[in-house]
């Protein structure tokens, strides 16, 4: 009796903890679906609502660390807690030291104090089946989303598909070339687009080397709206997460000539995807614009690799490093740098600080606390890049292929932009969810 007891405790044990994680992927799943649609809610259903929903993920966010915490599934990781510590001090340093503003305090500290934390919780959580599960999910909101953003491409700002946020008739499209803007899709900025379809992307071609995994027609047709997608966003970001993935892709296939088949495969498709949408002036003029908009900003800022890549990525860092004699060493505060912290404290949305991510880290942290931020970010990044080599060389591409977008979002990715911030939290927990399968410890 007692054995028999002991067995259905057990099993109560079981199904109790079974729950748990049922409802804390519920949880992250709806964190996943605010990040996409926030900005619909602020725009189209709940404008008079947009300043609260900005923040609508937080609440999921800090449910999801707290109840991790308690079950003890957060990891032992230095770059965890250490990066939780750089939150605490940073907010106690704006409230005394910095800024004063408790509100802008807490909404820069949040950023480290739970989104942070949070990819570490849906690496806990989901197990390689949920991975494969949210990709196609994304691959199957990618198709409505490439027709908005071509409507939006093509409609005046005054459409409600362009309607700003709280309902703005002047538009939610930015600054694109001639009389086009960039469309911003269901999210709230422009930025979402890039994200969202630079996050598709290792996703397509890793369903195409595993077309078991889902349904061709709905393959075709991702990959199709991945494609238009990038001349409609005028996006040179974009294009270079398309380009980047791409290439992981290929490192993925060297040597496996299991894979040539279906690499050859996917090569006429984009082929014949190409050769269609070429016929249609509807996609040509999207072409036209993005040209125009790719060469006039190449020359502006001296070039593709000078001007996106080592401008944004190492230029924020070395010009904070520069004037960091014009910076307090403790910095001006956490929260500061962020669209927000700037609207409270000046009246005003511009960069108080700076706008790429590592110079507002500096600027707001200070050079020592804004540094030991960067130096946490790019060693977790570099841990998970050997790790994602590890499980490519055994044979499983998909954190490889998932690291193709969030190499860079990783390790410099901005923070300042709630949605921004929703994508990095997203990638990070997805890559470590697909790592978790062979017990890979961060």
């Amino acid at each position: 009796m007692v054995e028999l007891s002991s067995f259905n405790e057990s099993q109560k044990e079981t199904a109790n903890t079974s729950n748990e994680y049922h409802l804390l992927k519920r949880g992250i799943w709806a964190y996943f679906l605010l990040l996409i649609f926030e900005g619909a809610l602020r725009k189209w259903v709940l404008p008079g609502l947009s300043n609260p929903l900005l923040i609508v993920r937080d609440p999921i966010a800090i449910w999801l660390v707290y109840s991790a915490w308690k079950k003890n599934l957060l990891p032992s990781s230095i770059y965890l807690y250490g990066m939780i510590l750089v939150g605490l001090i940073g907010f106690y340093l704006a409230v005394f030291v910095g800024h004063g503003n408790i509100i802008v305090a807490l909404f820069g500290a949040r950023i480290l104090l739970f989104h942070f934390p949070m990819m570490f919780v849906i690496g806990r959580v989901f197990t390689r089946e949920d991975v494969d599960k949210m990709g196609k999910a994304i691959v199957w909101i990618s198709i409505p989303m490439a027709i908005l953003i071509g409507l939006q491409f093509h409609s005046p700002q005054s459409a409600w598909v362009n309607r700003g946020l709280a309902g703005d008739v002047a538009g939610a499209g930015f600054g694109g070339a001639g009389d086009y803007f960039r469309p911003p899709g269901t999210f709230s900025f422009i930025v979402g687009t890039a994200l969202f379809f630079g996050l598709l992307a290792p996703f397509v071609f890793y369903f195409w080397l595993n077309p078991k995994k889902i349904n061709k027609l709905i393959l075709i047709s991702a990959t199709v709206g991945m494609m238009a997608a990038i001349p409609f966003s005028i996006s040179r970001a974009l294009l270079a997460e398309v380009a980047l993935s791409m290439v992981f892709t290929l490192i993925a296939i060297v040597g496996k000539p299991e894979y040539s088949g279906k690499i050859i495969a996917s090569f006429f498709v984009g082929l014949i995807v190409l050769a269609v949408l070429s016929q249609s002036g509807f996609f040509n003029t999207a072409i036209e614009v993005f040209t125009s908009r790719f060469n006039n900003a190449n020359e502006a800022e001296g070039g593709l690799v000078k001007g996106v890549i080592a401008n944004r990525f190492f230029g924020g860092l070395v010009r904070s490093l520069q004037s960091s004699s014009k910076i307090p060493f403790w910095g001006f505060g956490i929260g500061m740098g962020t669209n927000v912290g700037s609207q409270l404290l000046s009246g005003d949305r511009k960069f108080l600080i700076d706008e790429l991510e590592w110079g507002r880290l500096i600027g707001e942290l200070g050079p020592l606390i804004g540094l030991t931020a960067i130096i946490l970010r790019v060693g977790l990044t570099i841990k998970i890049l050997f790790a994602c080599i590890r499980k490519m060389l055994a044979g499983d591409s998909l954190p490889w292929l998932l690291l193709s977008f969030g190499l860079v979002i990783l390790a410099q990715g901005g923070w300042a932009q709630p949605t921004a911030l929703g994508f990095f939290v997203m990638i990070g927990g997805l890559i470590f969810a697909a790592l978790r399968t062979g017990a890979v410890s961060i």
